[in-house]
């Protein structure tokens, strides 16, 4: 058995700080984004889909990126 099946606590994801977000390319996917964010990259595909994103994104047919100046400025104002 795994160290991780033997735990009950669910593994942690460290969340980009604001200065790595900062260097990132000018659009990322929304996997990444949704790290950031602190929530799940389905719900975020769910917001996007419903116009409820608290960020700016572009979509490609069923493809979806978020624009980086988005989540610095929505980390900025937190």
């Amino acid at each position: 058995m795994s160290a991780r099946a033997r735990t009950s606590q669910p593994r942690e994801r460290k969340r980009p700080t604001l200065a790595e977000v900062r260097q990132w390319s000018a659009t990322v996917n929304v996997p990444q984004a949704a790290s950031v964010l602190g929530c799940s990259p389905s719900h975020l595909y769910d917001l996007i889909k419903r116009g409820e994103a608290p960020v700016k994104t572009l979509s490609f047919g069923r493809r979806h990126v978020v624009i980086t100046q988005s989540l610095v400025a929505l980390l900025e104002a937190a």
